[in-house]
């Protein structure tokens, strides 16, 4: 009887920390920390579009582009400690469940245990390049694509498991898109604080900027099925060279450069979540 008391006492304690205000401060430090990077990619990649330059437009060039600046490897670990802040506001929402009346659902919060391991190992890489691993967070994503899809493609089934992977890419793309489009974002902002021109101001930012990471995000997935049915791990793309993709088409450096700067308003976007978000 008294384990039992112990344990529910325990259970309470956790649950009272991931409703704190401390990983509240840890999940609005990681939003300004994935605004700062998304902002970056989509300034690379407008430099991409109207110069060509070889400058890498994905999350390995911003740490890059950060690294180089005065005090760049103070500001390498303040955006890893803050990523790693995003990894365990959602590490509890996986736990415990989002915020919200229907953020209990066991899909929601298998989507929170997804989210928490990605940015943990983002997290994870870009404090491994301010503690002196050059190798580690500024990678090539189109190299590193192209390696994995090479290893899967050499597995029994590869082909089948890159193309399904694939296909999920592809379906989380349209997802995103879709939810940015149809404005689902607003349910966990707490608009109601501020006034009707912040509350369209950040619904542009919230529609545009969710648009163009899901047409990202989708087009690289295609890649991946593209490499899969035709088994060239080449066909792969990371970021970079997906990006890179848009200026090939008949609109030329343009849509790309549409896509930067949809890029650029997510990462205003990943602000106003910093500021507004409901956690």
């Amino acid at each position: 009887m008294a384990t039992g008391s112990a344990t529910a006492r325990g259970r309470g304690q956790v649950r009272r920390a991931a409703n704190s205000k401390a990983i509240a401060a840890a999940a609005r430090a990681g939003f300004v920390a994935r605004g700062v990077i998304y902002a970056l990619i989509g300034v690379l990649s407008l430099r991409v579009a109207f110069s060509g330059g070889g400058e890498q437009a994905d999350r390995g060039g911003a740490i890059a582009e950060i690294a180089q600046k005065p005090f760049g490897t103070v500001l390498l670990w303040l955006l890893g400690i803050a990523l790693a802040g995003m990894a365990l506001w959602r590490l509890s929402e996986a736990a415990f469940g989002q915020a919200g009346p229907d953020g209990g659902k066991p899909g929601k919060r298998a989507m929170a245990a997804g989210r928490s391991v990605f940015y943990g190992f983002v997290a994870y890489s870009v404090l491994s390049y301010a503690a002196g691993d050059k190798n580690s967070g500024s990678g090539s994503s189109d190299k590193n694509s192209q390696d994995v899809t090479a290893k899967a493609l050499d597995w029994p089934g590869g082909q089948w498991i890159v193309g399904v992977v694939g296909a999920a890419v592809t379906a989380a793309g349209l997802w995103i898109a879709v939810r940015a489009v149809l404005r689902k974002f607003e349910k966990h902002l707490r608009m109601s604080e501020v006034s009707q021109k912040t509350r369209k101001v950040v619904s542009f930012f919230g529609v545009f900027g969710g648009t163009a990471r899901g047409v990202v995000f989708a087009t690289a997935g295609c890649f991946a099925i593209a490499a899969a049915v035709q088994h060239k791990p080449g066909r792969a793309k990371g970021m970079d060279d997906t990006l890179r993709t848009f200026a090939d088409t008949p609109a030329g450096p343009w849509l790309l450069a549409l896509i930067a700067v949809g890029l650029m308003a997510f990462g205003v976007f990943s602000w106003a979540n910093a500021r507004w978000r409901d956690v």
